[in-house]
């Protein structure tokens, strides 16, 4: 019997092409593993997708509530925002994802795992230090520092010469990645520093120009440090961070526009919306200020 491989798999350009990859070159069965933290896309399209490409097996996880209570907001907790402006949406999705696609290996009897993390980004170190700390006897394979494609032109190619739809693919100019905390927005006219960010790239919250001129008021209701109630209703976590999104998006609250240090020493440059999760950093550190005493909140500065 062949050896199995997990994926991480979102159905987008590099991992679709993965799949038939990882069958080429290592002769794997390929488990895909979907990641729902909250996208917002079609799950059934995409493990369709994911069938069609030569997945064996595909494996959803629904991780939405994890993710906010084992990462979120124990990082909002800690103040834990890079470089004075980046709430860190990408990076606390990672270890969640690669935590349960080690546990879909493990279930699967699997080899390896996959991920489709270019070589020049954050990602790649995110999921490989969570693979060693939870399964280090896992072969760890990353295409992208592999395979000889070189390009986005090279991928398309690659994926129309093995039947996958690309379409959606090719319209795409920036490179996006979603989230229940926020959305990434890269390439395109940003790659020039000199641009400013096309009213078209953001998707999800208004531009201040176009928000409402009547303030909203907004009460968040802490237990332990944790956000548990809007306006005196208690809700679940996922409630609590769609209904917070909803507010600050319409209203134009979250945005941010940031060239930023990577771990392998290069800049990027991304723009991020973070409607609810800047709603509760705000609220948790007006918190602090009538809590902690002042060395503690110095320190913690």
């Amino acid at each position: 019997m062949p050896e199995k491989v997990v994926l991480a798999y979102s159905g987008g350009l590099d991992t679709s092409i993965i799949i038939p990859w990882l069958k080429e070159n290592y002769a794997y069965d390929v488990i895909a593993m979907v990641a729902d933290v909250g996208q917002g896309e079609d799950l059934d399209a995409v493990v369709a997708k994911a069938y069609k490409t030569g997945a064996s097996k595909v494996v959803v996880r629904d991780m939405r509530e994890e993710f906010l209570t084992d990462y979120v907001f124990p990082a909002i907790a800690a103040g834990a925002v890079y470089e004075h402006k980046y709430l860190l949406g990408t990076s606390l999705a990672r270890p969640v994802i690669a935590k349960h696609q080690v546990e879909v290996a493990l279930e699967e009897n699997a080899t390896a795992v996959a991920h489709g993390c270019t070589g020049k980004g954050n990602d790649q170190v995110r999921f490989e230090h969570a693979y060693q700390a939870l399964a280090p006897q896992l072969k760890v394979i990353a295409p992208w520092r592999e395979w000889n494609l070189k390009s986005r032109e090279d991928c398309l190619a690659y994926a129309e010469s093995r039947g996958i739809p690309v379409a959606a693919s090719r319209e795409k100019i920036h490179s996006r990645d979603r989230n229940l905390l926020h959305i990434s927005h890269e390439g395109g006219e940003l790659e020039d520093p000199a641009n400013a960010p096309l009213e078209t790239t953001w998707q999800w919250t208004e531009s201040p120009q176009s928000a409402p001129d009547k303030a909203e008021q907004v009460e968040i209701g802490f237990a332990h440090g944790v956000p548990v109630s809007v306006n005196g209703k208690s809700l679940n976590p996922l409630a609590l961070l769609e209904k917070l999104n909803d507010v600050a998006a319409r209203n134009g609250v979250g945005r941010v526009d940031l060239v930023e240090n990577r771990f392998v020493g290069i800049k990027s440059r991304g723009c991020y919306e973070t409607p609810g999760g800047t709603l509760i950093l705000t609220a948790h550190r007006e918190l602090e200020a009538l809590c902690l005493d002042r060395d503690l909140m110095h320190f913690k500065q």
